[in-house]
This record gives structure tokens, sequence and C-alpha cells, in this order.
């Protein structure tokens, strides 16, 4: 029986590619960096804002710490502009909450409480958990096994919507079922779009019973 369903935000909620990849070279250049390299911009879609930082940084722990001030600093509604939800995200979110209690588990961190308000979804998540909550960042398991702590509710009841193979490790990892969305990963239980995940959830459950 799934009763919480825990959502990513990036690549899942909207695509965030343009948004991170202007905020990042934002701070960049705020302490003279070169804009974002390929790879990087490949990194920031997954990792933590400590990830990005520490992978531009090269091991200088001195300039991973400094971007992070700024980050905090920073405001990020010029970059809350460039998400793009696929879809109408609170009505579509408000018809699932009629069947499931909803989270969120995201490796975003300071940018989170924004993101809520910009996309109008106060109200909407059961709970939260996020990087800003001084845990681990997936892959690691400490971010969703927060949010079940916080829903009060067990990792078999639960289910996360990802759309990477670092979700899918961490939804194992803290042994919740799992979702994918997009082809930026391969699973048995994946759908192209958000607007399917509802069918897919009625055919995961109709398995289980």
């Amino acid at each position: 029986m799934i009763e919480l369903v825990i959502f990513d935000a990036d690549g899942v909620l909207f695509d965030s590619d343009q948004s991170n990849v202007a905020y990042y070279n934002a701070i960049f250049s705020q302490i003279g960096e070169s804009p974002m390299t390929a790879e990087e911009e490949r990194a920031c879609v997954y990792q933590a804002a400590s990830g990005v930082f520490e992978l531009r940084a090269r091991g200088d722990r001195a300039v991973a710490r400094r971007m992070q001030e700024i980050a905090e600093s920073l405001d990020y509604t010029p970059f809350l502009k460039l998400l793009r939800p696929p879809l109408e995200l609170r009505p579509f979110l408000m018809e699932l909450k009629q069947r499931y209690r909803l989270a969120l588990a995201t490796n975003r961190s300071v940018t989170v409480p924004s993101m809520i308000e910009f996309l109008n979804l106060a109200g909407v998540f059961d709970a939260v958990a996020c990087a800003l909550d001084n845990v681990r960042p997936k892959p690691a398991p400490d971010i969703l096994t927060l949010c079940l702590e916080r829903a009060a509710t067990t990792a078999d009841r639960a289910i996360y919507v990802g759309d990477s193979n670092i979700d899918h490790v961490a939804a194992a990892a803290a042994g919740t079922h799992f979702i994918g969305i997009g082809d930026r990963l391969e699973h048995a239980h994946r759908v192209p779009k958000l607007r399917d995940l509802p069918a897919a959830l009625e055919r995961l459950i109709s398995r289980g019973r």
C-alpha cells in the first residue's frame, strides 16, 4: 500500500537546465571564474550545490567556501523565472493529493523555500527534506530517510519519483519504491512525462495487490 509519493525536484517537477547554468555562472563570475564546463553543466542537474562547488574548486576549500557564501546571499528570483514545469503543477499535485500524501526530497539547499513559493506549491507537501538539512546528498539515502521521518511513514509505504540513476540508488538505499521519469535513466518502472505518473502509480499498486 503506497501512502506517500516523494518527488525529486529538478528533472521531475521542472526542467532546470537553463536555470541551473545561469545560477552557477552568476556565482562563478563573482570570484572571477570562467563559465561552467560541459561536465559541470551535466553534474549540476543531479548534484547538490556543494558538489558543484567542490568540482569547480578542484580541492581548494577556500574557493568552495567562498562560492557557498555567495550562494547563501544571492537573490535566486531571476533564476526561478527560468524553471520550466511540464504542466501546471499545483492543480496536478492537488489532484494527486486526493489519493496520496506528497513530499519533496531534493539535493537543492538554500533555493528550496523560494522555489516552493515561486511555483505556488506552499501547503502541497506533507514533508520536505533537502541538502539544507545538513545531511548527505543523494545518492546517499539520508534526504529520503529524513523525509520519511518527517512524514511519519515507513519506506515500504512510500515511492520516490526521480529522473536519474542517483535518485534510483538513493531510493534503493532508503528502501522505498521507485518510479523514473524521462530519458536520463533506464528502469522497469519508468514513464516519459510527469503527466504519466498517476497511471504508473495505479499500475504499480495493482501489481502489489
